[in-house]
């Protein structure tokens, strides 16, 4: 499916990696080719949005970058440098979807006929089925805005607002780039999936703009009234031993801070949706999930809320974004703290990739453990962040960011035969 969609301009993938889960819909589901599309920079784009669904009333694919909130909430500002040039928003009512569901492939099309279904079912099916790696490992050196002692005193400087009571917890990031990087975005998200699959991985492109993603994260899902946030907040490597492996999970699940750092962006969830919930519906189904993944086990909370059904969906979707898991709180001071400290425009990362249906129901991830590249300016990127409290250590911090940078630069090395 994604070497047959790779022709298209315009394409998104998202794949649950067989991850089990009460809430997954689909096994994969791809939206190939535009038919009409938006795009749109903060300002109106919400409102744009929902007048586009609603002339269209079709299913609609793409994404919020973080950069929104600076509609949500007009006295912020974005003035960092952005390499990769995404849009502050796109979405885009595809021509051509595959679903995959229990052993089935569902096939739609503009003006389709069977006929037309089965031709795209079989060119599929003669497509290659391994990702041709046609990217050679990158000798370039990774560069960042934010060097060692930069970093630390940013860190430093927001424990001392935290001290002040201008803030609980930022999650403060880093970027790393590559410019001059030649690479075959399919093959990277091959790579990626293969080290890390994740329940929502995505590749997107979007023109000369690419997106490959292993996110463990929902940001939020509606379905009917109903909505769904599931942030993580707590992390813990696994081990090989069975049986370290089991204490490390307890060990994260009975770790105070790790708590602590969740309940606050519980908190932070069940505010947001209160704007558009009912009235004392907003409940906590679930606090302190432990999940494993591949790489580490992380700790999930679940948050659900019937929104007012006189309330179009992109309401719930503006007073939420974006996620609390990666700002902090209160939001609107972190966010103007993030913008003076990191010296990147974060764009789409750490915003959300996903699918709108004709009936306003959604599903959105996070965009995390991703890497971004634009391949008119060949300008490659990733972010990389951590949580920063008053009593956190910056030097462990650094470590942390070139930790989780190491593992995307693992990524950008090796190739296709060495990846397990």
């Amino acid at each position: 499916m994604l070497n047959w969609a790779s022709q298209f301009n315009i394409c998104c993938l998202l794949d649950n990696n067989d991850y089990p889960s009460s809430y997954h819909q689909f096994e994969v589901i791809l939206a190939a080719d535009a038919v009409d599309s938006l795009q749109l920079p903060a300002g109106n784009a919400f409102d744009e949005l929902l007048r586009f669904h609603n002339t269209h009333q079709d299913w609609l694919f793409g994404h919020l970058a973080y950069d929104l909130k600076n509609e949500v909430v007009n006295t912020l500002h974005s003035s960092n440098p952005d390499g990769t040039g995404f849009p502050d928003m796109f979405f885009f009512r595809p021509r051509i979807m595959m679903m995959l569901e229990k052993n089935q492939v569902h096939i739609g099309m503009e003006n389709a006929t069977v006929d037309h279904a089965r031709d795209i079912f079989q060119q599929c099916l003669e497509m290659p089925a391994a990702i041709a790696d046609n990217t050679a490992a990158i000798s370039q050196p990774l560069q960042s805005r934010l060097q060692h002692d930069a970093y630390i005193a940013a860190v430093q400087s927001l424990q001392d607002h935290i001290l002040r009571g201008d803030c609980y917890e930022v999650n403060f990031c880093r970027e790393s780039f590559i410019e001059g990087a030649d690479v075959y975005p399919p093959a990277l998200y091959h790579r990626l999936s293969q080290l890390s699959p994740a329940p929502f991985a995505a590749y997107y492109r979007l023109n000369d703009r690419y997106m490959v993603c292993s996110s463990p994260e929902r940001f939020m899902q509606k379905k009917g009234n109903t909505v769904i946030s599931q942030p993580i907040k707590g992390t813990s490597r696994k081990d090989k031993d069975p049986q370290q492996d089991e204490a490390l999970k307890k060990a994260l699940f009975n770790n105070a801070k790790e708590r602590a750092e969740n309940v606050m962006v519980v908190d932070l969830v069940r505010n947001d949706l209160s704007h558009t919930a009912v009235r004392g519906s907003v409940k906590v189904t679930e606090l302190f999930g432990i999940y494993s993944f591949a790489q580490v086990h992380h700790m999930i909370s679940t948050v659900t809320a019937e929104i007012r059904p006189e309330l179009p969906f992109t309401a719930v979707l503006k007073e939420a974004f974006p996620m609390g898991s990666m700002t902090g709180a209160p939001k609107i001071r972190v966010m103007e703290l993030i913008e003076s400290h990191e010296k990147s425009r974060r764009g789409l990362y750490s915003g959300a990739v996903g699918y709108i249906t004709p009936q306003g129901d959604f599903d959105f991830n996070v965009v995390i453990r991703s890497i971004l590249y634009n391949a008119a300016t060949k300008y490659l990127s990733f972010q990389t962040g951590s949580a920063i409290t008053f009593y956190s250590d910056p030097e462990k911090e650094w470590e942390e960011c070139l930790l989780k940078a190491a593992a995307l630069r693992k990524v950008l090395s090796a190739s296709e035969t060495t990846v397990p």
